[in-house]
């Protein structure tokens, strides 16, 4: 009886374990294999940019930035504070952020704030914001990068990802994808 249960139990780990995983890595990296290694973005040199999927901290008033994050944009775990928005932490999070915001950008009313722009996503690391958190950031950017706030509204246009299959979900732009378009830009 214990003998079987060792048989059963290696032949599991072999078939779930080894081969399973083999085959659909496999087939992952047959049908799709750039988003089977991770949306990885490389510069022309062939050094690593980062993921399309994973959210980068940009500081610098010339680029665009994303949301906030929790954990540091540490891609080797996700998550965030489950905080009630009456949290005494969270809120006091959220007054720095705006605070922040308004010094950072005070050609753009706190009014016409976007919200994904003081709070976190789910994950940590969500590397897209709203196309109004992109819009609001175009005065600053526009006179920390030189670049007209006609091209960088273009710029934004032209990085938007659509709804899925126009029904699930909002418009969004990708900070990495529309920060490289704009070092594309600047050159």
């Amino acid at each position: 009886m214990i003998a079987t249960s060792i048989r059963i139990t290696a032949v599991l780990l072999v078939v779930c374990g080894i081969l399973y995983n083999l085959a659909v890595t496999g087939i992952a990296e047959a049908l799709m294999p750039k988003q089977a290694r991770g949306s990885l973005i490389y510069a022309e040199d062939g050094t690593l940019v980062g993921s399309e999927l994973i959210g980068q901290p940009f500081t610098d008033p010339g680029w665009f930035h994303g949301r906030e994050s929790s954990i540091g944009y540490a891609a080797n775990g996700s998550g965030t504070p489950n905080y009630a928005p009456s949290n005494p932490d969270m809120l006091a999070r959220t007054e720095e952020a705006v605070k922040a915001w308004s010094e950072a950008n005070p050609d753009v009313p706190i009014a016409q704030l976007p919200i994904d722009l003081v709070s976190n996503s789910g994950s940590g690391l969500d590397p897209h914001i709203s196309v109004a958190a992109a819009m609001a950031q175009v005065p600053r950017v526009g006179k920390a990068s030189g670049v007209a706030e006609t091209e960088l509204i273009q710029l934004i246009q032209d990085n938007t990802k659509e709804r899925e299959l126009g029904l699930i979900g909002e418009p969004v732009v990708n900070v990495l994808m529309l920060n490289l378009d704009l070092r594309e830009l600047k050159k």
